[in-house]
């Protein structure tokens, strides 16, 4: 049960991502594959699941083959359950990711300390929530401190480091995926 082995792919969001990545229309690759609009926006809107072959036309005009496709499709269960690791603490920091597959939405958990001299800096949104211990967050020049409960929000792009300060912290971050590009509507200055 939840086990994505077990579940069809849906291959609809890895032809919009790659279809996307390319900067391409809908209109662009219909012409390119032979395929209606209507079929192609079905398709990526998981209302129609391609043929083989109409996948193989989709990929040509994509640039890519259906193999590709396919291992970049997203399973299709709507709830996975991803179990907590059963072990004795760690002397080791380590992390896990809790949201399996390629999905827009991405969630680790790091226990233990963490490289603090580490910068890192994502193309997206991301959360981080401490749900046990405390640790020592800087952003823009400024430093947080965050203790159990506490959450910190970082828009795409903002450059951060972060440490634990005390032993067993843990540390969730969630995220929007990296292979989704969240951006600001220059008009109005919110994602869309």
């Amino acid at each position: 049960m939840g086990d994505h082995k077990e579940q069809p792919l849906r291959v609809g969001a890895a032809v919009r991502r790659r279809r996307r990545s390319l900067e391409l229309t809908l209109a662009v690759v219909a012409e390119r594959s032979g395929l209606s609009v209507p079929f192609l926006s079905q398709i990526e809107n998981e209302r129609a699941r391609p043929s083989t072959s109409s996948l193989e036309k989709v990929a040509d005009a994509l640039r890519t083959t259906a193999v590709e496709l396919l291992a970049a499709a997203d399973p299709a269960c709507s709830v996975d359950v991803v179990r907590a690791e059963v072990s004795e603490p760690a002397s080791e920091p380590r992390s896990r990711s809790l949201v399996r597959g390629h999905h827009q939405m991405h969630a680790s958990e790091f226990t233990g300390d963490h490289e603090a001299g580490r910068e890192f800096q994502y193309r997206n949104d991301q959360l981080m929530y401490v749900a046990d211990g405390a640790v020592e967050i800087e952003a823009e020049g400024r430093a947080y401190r965050l203790g159990r409960g506490d959450t910190l929000y970082l828009t795409g792009g903002v450059r951060h480091r972060w440490r634990a300060t005390v032993p067993d912290t843990r540390v969730v971050v969630v995220a929007v995926a990296e292979h989704i590009e969240a951006v600001r509507d220059r008009d109005r200055g919110r994602k869309r």
